[in-house]
């Protein structure tokens, strides 16, 4: 077998622990509270024929055709408009750019501003799939304190003030992976206050942002950027259809310009079919309707989950109730592995993530991370009492 020499870059690519976890899953009768996917019977496949039929019939040679790195330029305008209505955003069609999903829009900003040792600054925990996209870029992580407000912002300008390598802010503010959590409008205020003391980017990521179960839509932190600090990233694939691979990035300036070059080195420009279906959907259907129906599911799917967790976890376990999004946390007592009890649970026919996996620097292995929009009702309660006595077996 040959041995080839790989490029010194490949030392920080490995199969994560979600990887490893979802083979377990393909096992149907595992209930999986462990990837982060959508519901699949809330997809508009009935719509999404007529869609796809009249796409062709009306714009087939365009939408089968090459297309500009910028995106869609209708597309474009139905985003910025969106986001402006729920966000508070003032984007136009030009600050817009379709991304391959969000994951492209991670590595091709760490591309863009990650030099080797730089320092990146994030949650304490943070998405794990940002950290696989940061990792080829060779960066230091320092996590900031988070409480359940959002991050800390004295801790924030101490980071800032000491580490002078610091390049970006990596957050989620709503629905937070893998915490569920969201910041509160004054914690969103504190924080730009003090971004805008600093020279720094700050990479917004926003998947889960409407899905909200109840409660007013925050704004964005892009709506307090005066300066364009704040690269906002947004997706369809959490409101609609995650096989669209249909993403976007909001910036201006030379971030923008920049990240264009980026984009049509990596890809030249994102599917101009899937660019075309889902403007078409979003002029012949209300996909605030759709979005509405998947938070119903979703409300009632979490419910079930916490009062599940509520009458089967030991008291001396804790979690977050969150408002929306995918997610809930939850934490062990301190002498517990996650990992321990997984193993237990996958022999019960469990499965999640274990939380340590979400923190950069390593740690923390008493936490975990449990999805309840994929799994109906039944299969909650039951997966969740199982979760419990597999608990309960490594506290004795």
């Amino acid at each position: 077998m040959n041995k080839y020499i790989f490029a010194e870059r490949m030392k920080n690519f490995q199969a994560s622990d979600i990887a490893a976890i979802l083979k377990v899953t393909a096992d149907p009768e595992i209930i999986s509270f462990a990837g982060g996917l959508p519901a699949p019977e809330l997809f508009p496949i009935d719509e999404m024929k007529e869609v796809v039929a009249y796409v062709l019939e009306k714009h087939g040679t365009k939408a089968l055709q090459y297309s500009t790195t910028e995106g869609h330029v209708p597309l474009r305008e139905k985003i910025a408009s969106r986001m402006n209505r729920k966000y508070q955003t003032r984007l136009e069609s030009d600050n817009i750019m379709i991304t391959t999903g969000s994951q492209q829009s991670l590595d091709l900003l760490a591309k863009m501003f990650i030099d080797d040792g730089d320092v990146i600054l994030c949650e304490s925990p943070t998405y794990l799939g940002a950290l696989s996209a940061f990792n080829g870029y060779n960066p230091r992580y320092v996590e900031v304190e988070t409480d359940a407000d959002g991050m800390v912002p004295e801790a924030l300008e101490e980071a800032l003030k000491r580490e002078k390598r610091a390049k970006a802010v990596y957050v989620i503010p709503d629905f937070q992976n893998p915490t569920g959590k969201t910041w509160t409008f004054e914690r969103r205020r504190a924080f730009m206050e003090v971004i805008n003391r600093y020279n720094i980017v700050v990479f917004e990521d926003n998947p889960y942002g409407e899905l909200r179960f109840k409660g007013v839509v925050p704004p964005s932190l892009k709506s307090f950027d005066t300066k364009g600090q704040v690269v906002l990233l947004g997706t369809f694939s959490k409101i609609f259809c995650p096989g669209m691979r249909i993403a976007w990035l909001c910036a201006e300036g030379e971030i923008y310009e920049k990240f264009s070059y980026l984009k049509q080195a990596a890809d030249l420009h994102s599917p101009t079919l899937s660019q075309y279906e889902i403007d078409t959907y979003m002029e012949m259907y209300d996909l605030d309707a759709h979005v509405g129906r998947i938070i119903d599911v979703y409300k009632e799917r979490c419910g079930i989950m916490i009062e599940a967790m509520r009458a089967e976890l030991p008291p001396s376990v804790s979690y977050t109730v969150p408002e929306g999004g995918l997610f809930t946390w939850v934490v062990l007592p301190e002498n517990l592995s996650a990992r321990d009890v997984l193993m237990t649970c996958i022999e019960k026919k469990v499965a999640f993530v274990p939380g340590g996996a979400f923190f950069p620097n390593g740690g923390h292995e008493n936490t975990l991370r449990l999805n309840y929009s994929n799994m109906p009702p039944e299969r909650i309660v039951q997966g969740i009492k199982l979760l419990g006595n597999a608990i309960k077996e490594h506290l004795r």
